[in-house]
């Protein structure tokens, strides 16, 4: 196996890492943002808190490992959109970080000022905040427009499923948009509109972690 092929499969398995972790995450978060004062009043286990800000932070990881690993592949002819990406998976980071803390924040308050919930409140809207401006806007940019444009481009992955992306990332940042200036609520419009973005990442993800990059991609043979 060349090591560009190895790269891709450790790209592949970073895209699917993402899935693995935010996705249980979300769920584990619905006690506490659903309800936080309920939280504070003893209704929820710290522990199944404590685990999604772990999985959390292991999302981190895998998101800023998806661009970091591309980038010596992506810079060989797209300089500025290989760090681009860099850019777009890193802010989405600092959004999903907030969340932790915020989330965390309420855990604290349980402990230390148990009639707190207003404070509570707050915080778990401000991480509903932090879900909307990294995963919901960052994220149709760097993964769908900027990710999609840059494996059309160099056609590391079949082009007619790049077209998700492409397609995907305007459709969904026009759904968190709608969110964000109240148009609809988050689960009803918004989640239809992410159903492309979704199909091209499980794609990415399992595309590449099974089968590699594609070998006939002219920039596999552009010296670095």
């Amino acid at each position: 196996m060349t090591d560009d092929q190895r790269t891709a499969r450790i790209f592949g398995v970073l895209f699917i890492v993402t899935f693995l972790t935010s996705i249980p995450a979300a769920l584990l978060f619905v006690p506490v943002l659903e309800d936080p004062a309920g939280y504070l009043a003893g209704d929820g286990s710290d522990t199944q808190i404590h685990l999604a800000a772990f999985l959390e932070f292991l999302l981190i990881i895998s998101n800023v490992g998806t661009a970091v690993v591309l980038y010596p592949i992506a810079k060989r002819r797209y300089q500025t959109l290989a760090i681009s990406f860099v850019a777009a998976r890193i802010m989405e980071s600092v959004f999903i970080a907030s969340g932790i803390m915020f989330v965390l924040a309420i855990v604290a308050l349980r402990h230390e000022a148990p009639g707190a919930a207003d404070a509570a409140v707050s915080l778990a809207a401000l991480k509903d905040l932090s879900f909307l401006f990294g995963p919901g806007l960052i994220v149709p940019i760097g993964n769908g427009l900027i990710l999609g444009y840059l494996m059309y481009r160099s056609g590391l992955v079949p082009r007619r499923m790049a077209w998700f992306g492409l397609i995907g990332g305007p459709l969904l940042l026009i759904g968190q948009l709608g969110v964000l200036f109240n148009l609809w609520d988050a689960g009803s419009a918004a989640r239809v509109l992410v159903v492309p973005e979704a199909i091209w990442e499980l794609f990415v993800g399992f595309y590449c972690a099974l089968r590699g990059f594609r070998q006939d991609s002219p920039i596999l043979s552009h010296e670095p």
